[in-house]
């Protein structure tokens, strides 16, 4: 889930095979994605003034206007899943290769350039511009944050708690990058320079999913199994709030024009908004 250019909440439906909008005031747009099953996960906002998604089935980089209209750019590599997808400082568009262990990157005109990360196998999952003009990204399965420069370096940092499964990352407004771990259940904090720290949250297996900055300046996250929104401070203080339907399964999370909290709801099949 992203804030539009045009004051509304855009988000990708995994199942449905669409991208929906849905405005302050609760009303929903539907569009169809142009290849069938192509499974869109990730979505941006671009600095073109459009959206942009991945597809992970289909491979693809997708491109919508704010009106609806859809222009899809196949990915060089073969099955490389894509996820994460984000602005770049260099005014590309960054994307991970889930599958294809790459970074990309996609110009708004769709010209396509990657990047192999050095771990094999780390199936990388978010991506985020960073206060230091890089790429910051999760990986997976390599249990690690990487850093690549817009020309395609990227370095490894790794994280200190084995098989955390680091998923979403997001520029904190401290200056640092936050990330969840879905295994760990934890939040993690990285600086620029590679320096770690993590926070615990409590419960059994609430699973961190999706993060992001919210308007008071702290970063909020879901929890996909404990079934809430979490906020936590930048010096690691953390309080929960419980999601109204039970067993929702919250995934993404943004801040919206309006200066709340919005979040799909994966299992419900609702979007939520939720006061700061």
């Amino acid at each position: 889930m992203v804030s539009g250019p045009d004051g509304n909440l855009w988000f990708t439906e995994n199942s449905g095979n669409k991208i929906g909008r849905i405005t302050t005031s609760g009303t929903f747009t539907e569009f169809p994605i142009l290849t069938s099953s192509s499974n869109p996960a990730g979505i941006t906002s671009g600095p073109d003034g459009n959206l942009w998604f991945t597809e992970d089935a289909g491979n693809k980089i997708g491109r919508i206007t704010p009106t609806g209209t859809s222009t899809e750019f196949p990915i060089p590599t073969a099955s490389s899943s894509p996820g994460g997808i984000t602005s770049g400082p260099d005014g590309n568009i960054w994307f991970v290769e889930n599958a294809g262990n790459k970074i990309g990157r996609c110009t708004p005109s769709g010209s396509f350039t990657e990047f192999t990360i050095p771990t094999t196998g780390s199936h990388p999952g978010g991506i985020t511009p960073g206060p230091d003009g890089n790429l910051w990204f999760t990986e997976r399965t390599g249990n690690k944050i990487g850093r690549a420069t817009p020309t395609g370096s990227i370095t490894e940092f790794a994280s200190p708690t084995s098989n955390s499964y680091p998923s979403f990352i997001v520029s904190g407004s401290d200056g640092s990058l936050w990330f969840t771990e879905e295994a760990g259940n934890k939040i993690g904090r990285i600086t620029p320079s590679g320096s770690i720290t993590e926070f615990s949250i409590s419960g059994t297996n609430p699973y961190p999913g999706g993060i992001g900055v919210g308007p008071d300046g702290n970063m909020w996250f879901t929890e996909e199994n404990g079934v809430k929104i979490g906020q936590i401070t930048p010096t690691g203080s953390i309080t929960e709030f419980p999601v109204p339907t039970a067993a929702a399964y919250p995934e993404g999370i943004a801040t919206g024009a309006d200066g709340n909290l919005w979040f799909t709801e994966e299992s419900a099949n609702k979007i939520g908004r939720m006061t700061p």
